[in-house]
């Protein structure tokens, strides 16, 4: 059994700040990727941005400057540090994460999201 769960969320004002975090429990030998995806309203889920393993980052155009994806391997927990925020990124955060288990499997876990609101 492996468990991802996310923290951090809430409500911020615009051109605030608000960090996420992501810890992966549970039968795990090795974590790989990790990211954060997110799902505003009516629109379908879009990457937000991911780290590999060894540290190697990528954000989608519009994060770009304004959030930071960091990890702690020794913790099995990815970070997600979004300044500047706009209304436009309010949304449910989900974070996910390949995982290699003790038994053998590799898998694609996902958390059960948390809600970032953005509004003044």
């Amino acid at each position: 059994q492996v468990q991802i769960v996310e923290s951090g969320g809430g409500l911020v004002q615009p051109g605030g700040s608000l960090r996420l975090s992501c810890a992966a429990s549970g039968s795990i030998f090795s974590i790989y990727a990790m990211g954060w995806h997110r799902q505003a309203p009516g629109k379908q889920r879009e990457l937000v941005a991911t780290i590999t393993g060894g540290g190697s980052t990528n954000y989608a155009d519009s994060m770009k400057g304004r959030f930071t994806i960091s990890r702690d391997n020794a913790k099995n927990t990815v970070y997600l540090q979004m300044n500047s925020l706009k209304p436009e990124d309010t949304a449910v955060y989900y974070c996910n994460a390949h995982i290699a288990t003790l038994y053998g499997q590799t898998t694609r876990y996902w958390g059960q999201g948390t809600q970032v609101t953005v509004s003044s």
